[in-house]
């Protein structure tokens, strides 16, 4: 338990379990809406918030929450409104985040590669107390939402016109998905980097989904396993001395592999069982519809 006595570790470690709560309970809403890339795009889009930090010298998680919710709100309005040319808008809008956001960093008197790729890919050391202060507060907001409004958002995520039948704001939650997702972004591009966040979004919830159907086992399963793999990818980073977004992401889709392969199976037996209790049903529980004279010969 040597990795627990460094300060930097201690810090990391805290910042990887609410990241690894987070991402998860954002990415479900987002895997239910078919937009699992979403979170990479916002990443993208982070990447000028975080070069604006550099440049005015302020925080560059609180700027690149500011630019990556103001993002969030113009994808989902070029989402709704956009038709034919909703894709070259979100293009642009990616790439020009990206492209901002390294010159940006390049133009500042603070910056450097080894700034851009702490935050491109994640990195143990430099999360400091500023920061884990920072993705604390966010992830409260994140959790609140995704927990609190799960009825809410599970709706209008699973069907927008039943949702707004029923009542629902529907474009006020959409924006809320994305305004969260955003933040949930910037909590996580510390310790797994704006390259590689969406697939701690998606890639835990793909993997309870391979053992659970009900949204709320998968949300405490996909939450589970968001946990587990940024502690462990965390600690091997802290031995091995690699990047940890990476090695975070690689265990994720071992996991996904693992749960894919139990799954099959588990499906296989799954069906035969049902097939059995129908056929059990089939020869007790339907009456016998036949008129007496269906037996009469003529």
């Amino acid at each position: 338990m040597d990795f627990l006595e460094p300060a930097f570790m201690q810090r990391a470690l805290l910042a990887a379990v609410l990241v690894g709560i987070t991402a998860p309970a954002v990415g479900i809403y987002l895997v239910q809406r078919r937009q699992a890339l979403m979170g990479d795009g916002i990443g993208h889009v982070a990447m000028t918030g975080v070069g604006l930090g550099f440049l005015l010298n302020s925080s560059p998680v609180w700027m690149a929450t500011l630019v990556a919710v103001a993002g969030s709100v113009a994808m989902e309005l070029i989402r709704a409104y956009g038709k034919t040319r909703g894709d070259l808008a979100l293009a642009l809008l990616f790439y020009g985040g990206m492209a901002g956001g390294v010159l940006l960093i390049n133009l500042s008197p603070t910056g450097s590669n080894a700034n851009l790729s702490s935050y491109l890919f994640g990195s143990l050391s430099t999360v400091s107390t500023e920061d884990v202060t920072a993705i604390s507060v966010l992830a409260g907001f994140v959790v609140l939402v995704t927990v609190g409004l799960r009825r809410q958002l599970f709706a209008v995520s699973q069907d927008e016109e039943f949702a707004r039948v029923t009542g629902l704001p529907v474009r006020a939650l959409n924006l809320l998905i994305a305004v969260t997702a955003a933040v949930t972004v910037t909590v996580a591009m510390r310790v797994v980097g704006l390259l590689l966040v969406s697939a701690l979004m998606v890639v835990p919830v793909a993997a309870a989904q391979q053992l659970s159907k009900s949204f709320r086992m998968t949300f405490v399963l996909a939450v589970a396993t968001g946990i587990t793999v940024t502690l462990a990818g965390t600690v091997t980073s802290y031995y091995q001395d690699v990047p940890p977004g990476a090695t975070i992401v690689l265990y994720a889709i071992g996991i996904f592999i693992v749960l894919t392969l139990l799954a099959a199976p588990l499906a296989k037996r799954r069906a035969k069982a049902a097939e059995r209790a129908i056929a059990d049903c089939d020869a007790r529980c339907v009456p016998d519809t036949r008129r007496p004279t269906d037996d009469v010969k003529v």
